[in-house]
């Protein structure tokens, strides 16, 4: 009797097939792909929320599939249980929630206005998440980054580009509490370049500070600070949602030079390549150059040496 469903194997490669029957697949690998479909559900209500009019839902809901994307690769690594699979399904639920998702918002909040122009920005704003994704996966089959390359994405992430390109509207929530008002074509201009700007920067070059190596060591003596910070991070970000959106964006995108200088700071001490004239002040204390000798080197006067001839002892004919 035929199954009615295929069995899920993660990593078997497409168009193999197996004789004898499978092994049971473990719950700790169906964890992380369940935290992704969690993900893409809210990406997908956040959609529904922008076409209904309600943006400060739809907010919510980018900002709820950003915090799960954020967790289910760490799950995965916690309880070992990555996979092709969930390589996959993490970058499709992607491009629903931070490619198309921002893209009907903003279209839906202010460049509907422009006619045909907002929507060009819009779909220019989905197609480079999904070349960002692409790009993503593809280095995934490449070569071994070096260690310290660990540190930088490539180009701004998909989830980081949702939140920075809602930074209109979260000003504009700054002065009305979350109630979206009648705005003129300068708004609508405004965002449309904006939103361009951050669709670039995602399919760029730009090294930008990826956060994984944070959090995997705390000293002892910064547990309670850290807990102290969560918190009233947690109290500012229910309170003063809006504030704590604009003020984290901008800063956002005021760390982006920072992280480029750092980037390339490292690779030049990493690859040990010349500093140039413009990038002197990244380096506290500027080497000397080695001060030019007056006098001739002494000469060797024991005069060249002889190599030695080392000849082979060959053994005596007894007479």
């Amino acid at each position: 009797m035929a199954r009615l469903f295929s069995p899920f194997d993660p990593d078997e490669p497409p168009g193999r097939t197996r004789r004898r029957p499978r092994p049971q697949v473990s719950v700790r690998m169906l964890i992380p792909n369940m935290v992704t479909l969690l993900a893409l559900c809210s990406g997908l209500t956040a959609i529904r929320m922008a076409v209904e009019g309600r943006f400060e839902w739809a907010i919510y809901g980018i900002l709820a599939s950003a915090v799960l994307d954020g967790i289910d690769g760490r799950i995965a690594r916690l309880l070992r249980s990555t996979s092709r699979f969930g390589a996959q399904l993490d970058s499709l639920a992607d491009f629903v929630s931070f490619g198309v998702a921002p893209a009907i918002l903003l279209y839906a909040w202010s460049l509907s206005d422009l006619g045909s122009a907002g929507w060009v920005v819009g779909m220019v704003f989905a197609i480079c998440a999904a070349l960002r994704l692409a790009r993503f996966n593809s280095a995934l089959d490449g070569p071994a980054k070096p260690a310290w390359q660990g540190a930088y994405f490539v180009g701004v992430p998909a989830p980081a580009g949702a939140v920075l390109a809602m930074l209109p509207i979260y000003v504009e929530f700054l002065g009305t509490n979350g109630a979206s008002e009648p705005h003129g074509m300068v708004t609508a201009w405004v965002a449309l370049a904006y939103m361009v700007l951050v669709a670039f920067l995602m399919v760029s070059r730009v090294p930008t500070f990826s956060g994984k190596h944070i959090g995997q060591r705390i000293p002892r003596d910064m547990v309670l600070p850290i807990f102290i910070a969560v918190v009233v991070f947690a109290a500012l970000l229910v309170s003063f949602p809006w504030w704590v959106l604009t003020v984290g964006t901008i800063l956002y995108l005021g760390v982006l030079p920072l992280s480029w200088r750092a980037f390339e700071a490292t690779r030049r001490t990493v690859t040990g390549e010349p500093l140039r004239a413009n990038d002197a002040p990244m380096q506290e204390v500027a080497e000397q150059p080695e001060p030019l000798r007056l006098e001739p080197p002494p000469r060797n006067r024991s005069g060249p040496r002889r190599e030695r001839s080392v000849r082979k002892s060959r053994p005596q004919n007894l007479q």
